[in-house]
């Protein structure tokens, strides 16, 4: 008896899965019908809505972050989308809700809708938006957290609106300036701004050194020990590498690599040739052309286009004519290689002039600057095999 109740169990269950499921067919027949009844009729083709009692679609209510470059707190022209930036929504009551990171053109999305269970924002009240801010850095635009009160809407798109989104967030990275000395050298470097100086450090022999930057500082002067030279700060941090009196002197003529002329398109492999100079195992990409690649749009400074090391395997450019190495922008091409090593290697011929070790990181680039007067080739690696990132290369010829 216990064993035909429970088989009975099993098919009256059974029978109610294919109840339930016939009455979701007819139901979605009827409404296929309606649908295909509306299109079928010319004069729903540009009709005037005239139910605004509903809202059934689903909006993305977003938090924008961007790099501040010149960190005023403002959004400028000279700003830059930030990708990958952490995002969380909280409720009233301050209870977590929903995380986002920031897309390939700065905007963190949270789904909003009345009418969908999946949304985030699917109730009227404050929610609050707190961005989160990288180790080390600071939002001069002084908002990391804002709230914003929903209300319902009945005929907008998603039955909730707010008095407005949130406003932009800008976030700056700590400015820093690095170097190492070689055994046999000594030198004075002097921090500026407008042509005063703001601080000024005596370097000694076989030492690194590493000091924080004032925002004012525009340019650091290095002297004596035949390492003379003088460099524009970026609004990055800068790593000078080993001083090497093969340095360029006076004020040369810069050549700006930035490769946005390789190609018009999102992708081309950088032709021997380009720009009087053989390349190997680097790829021109514009910087939103692979979805989710936070070091692609936060390592390009100018134009839309990087250049990259092609799955990560070491990549070289060179040319037999020598010229000379002053600067690049380097930055690891995700968020999931943070910290990667670089190796930046730079050769005269068969010899090594200056081998560099950098840490590199996918939210900022990394202003590497040699400075070297005569090589012929470069080799970039990574310690791990993941893509390095380069923009803005600067060479003299």
């Amino acid at each position: 008896m216990h064993d035909f109740g429970l088989v009975e169990i099993m098919l009256s269950a059974a029978a109610i899965i294919a109840v339930a499921a016939c009455v979701v067919w007819v139901l979605r027949q009827a409404r296929s019908r309606r649908r295909t009844a509306r299109r079928a009729d010319p004069a729903n083709d540009y009709g005037v809505r005239g139910d605004w009692e509903r809202s059934t679609g689903t909006v993305n209510y977003s938090s924008f972050v961007y790099l501040d470059v010149d960190r005023d707190g403002k959004y400028g022209v000279g700003d830059r989308p930030m990708a990958g930036i952490m995002v969380r929504l909280f409720d009233e009551q301050g209870g977590f809700v929903a995380s986002a990171r920031t897309n390939n053109v700065g905007f963190a999305n949270f789904a909003m809708s009345t009418s969908s269970a999946n949304a985030a924002i699917r109730l009227p009240g404050a929610y609050g938006f707190s961005v989160s801010v990288p180790p080390g850095w600071r939002s001069p635009s002084a908002n990391v957290t804002q709230s914003q009160r929903f209300w319902l809407e009945p005929g907008s798109p998603a039955g909730l609106v707010s008095q407005d989104l949130p406003r932009p967030v800008g976030l700056a990275p700590p400015r820093s300036l690095a170097g190492r000395m070689a055994a046999d050298g000594a030198a004075t470097l002097s921090v500026m701004a407008s042509g005063q100086e703001l601080e000024r450090r005596a370097l000694a022999p076989d030492t690194a050194f590493r000091l924080e930057l004032a925002d004012e500082a525009d340019a650091v002067v290095i002297a004596g020990g035949g390492l003379d030279r003088q460099l524009a700060l970026s609004p990055y941090p800068t790593d000078l590498g080993l001083m090497s009196p093969q340095t360029l002197a006076g004020k040369p003529a810069l050549r700006t690599i930035g490769f946005d002329d390789v190609t018009g398109r999102g992708f081309r492999k950088i032709p021997c040739g380009h720009a009087g100079l053989q390349w190997r195992n680097l790829n021109a990409m514009a910087q939103d052309h692979t979805k989710g690649s936070e070091g692609y749009v936060n390592g390009n400074v100018s134009g839309d286009h990087v250049a990259y090391t092609s799955s990560g395997y070491p990549a070289e450019f060179w040319s037999e004519t020598p010229f000379g190495f002053h600067s690049v922008l380097l930055s690891a091409a995700w968020l999931k290689s943070e910290g990667e090593m670089a190796l930046i290697e730079c050769w005269l011929g068969e010899q090594l002039v200056a081998s560099d070790a950098l840490a590199l990181s996918a939210l900022s680039p990394l202003h590497y600057a040699p400075m070297l007067k005569e090589i012929t080739r470069v080799r970039l690696s990574t310690k791990h095999h993941w893509q390095m990132v380069l923009d803005d290369l600067v060479l003299t010829r």
